[in-house]
């Protein structure tokens, strides 16, 4: 049962409230007789407010230019048809489905992001008996990274979107891509799970490797870390995102490796 104040702060409900809040008062101050110009300008410096108040930074973008574009977009006299609009809604449904939008939004690994992961794990040179899963790989930057350190394994990637599992699917041809939910995905037959999701899905993904993951397999997270659970190690590059690295089995204390 999920409460009204927790149902609040789900993405992306907190950006629709704030949308929702500015559309309203750019109305009403119209109705009050304000210029719809300055009616506008009003508005977006309340959405730019409210989108301070929420959690992380590309959220916030995200709440502060929503609202500006959707003006743009569909308000009467302000440029272009609703038309415009609401293709957009639909080539972003179908590159982003909704039920992804409580997992990370798509955001590429970037290049040189898992720079020297085979040798941490000292798992380079195992051969093709080394299955790596890149869960919810998008458009295959994740997998070009893996790729990069483990070029011997099966790598695996599975991705929701259509759009982008076929991109992937194209883009990475010397890897297996198919669609699917990353967390109905067994990972019990992968020797390392690979992630770059949002910090809140972080614990989520613990358990799921606690339970399944044998023992000396390793769960690794693109800059977000479960702060209930001490990462075996972290690996840091100048100018790169934090790697948290968890091997198995997850017992609550730091590991030697």
């Amino acid at each position: 049962m999920i409460d009204g104040w927790t149902f609040a702060r789900r993405w992306p409900v907190p950006a629709l409230l704030c949308w929702g809040i500015a559309w309203a008062a750019w109305l009403l101050l119209q109705r009050a007789g304000v210029a719809a110009e300055w009616a506008a300008v009003a508005s977006m410096l309340g959405n730019f407010a409210l989108s301070l108040a929420v959690h992380r930074r590309w959220r916030q973008l995200i709440v502060a230019l929503g609202f500006p574009l959707s003006l743009l977009l569909v308000a009467p006299g302000f440029g272009l048809p609703a038309w415009v609009w609401l293709g957009l809604l639909l080539a972003l449904a179908g590159l982003y489905p909704v039920r992804a939008w409580h997992d990370a939004p798509w955001f590429p690994t970037p290049q040189g992001a898992l720079r020297g992961l085979a040798q941490k794990t000292r798992m380079r040179g195992r051969g093709p008996s080394m299955r790596i899963l890149d869960a919810g790989c998008g458009h295959g930057a994740g997998l070009v990274e893996l790729r990069a350190e483990f070029p011997d394994a099966e790598l695996v990637g599975i991705e929701w979107s259509r759009s982008l599992r076929w991109l992937c699917a194209w883009r990475c041809r010397w890897a297996q891509v198919r669609r699917g939910d990353l967390w109905g995905e067994s990972w019990a037959d992968y020797d390392l799970v690979y992630l770059f999701q949002r910090p809140e899905s972080l614990s989520r993904a613990i358990d799921k490797a606690r339970r399944e993951m044998r023992a000396g397999a390793w769960l690794v997270s693109l800059e977000f870390a479960d702060q209930a659970t001490p990462a075996t190690t972290v690996m840091r590059h100048a100018g790169q995102r934090p790697l948290w690295l968890y091997r198995m089995p997850l017992d609550g204390s730091r590991q030697r490796i």
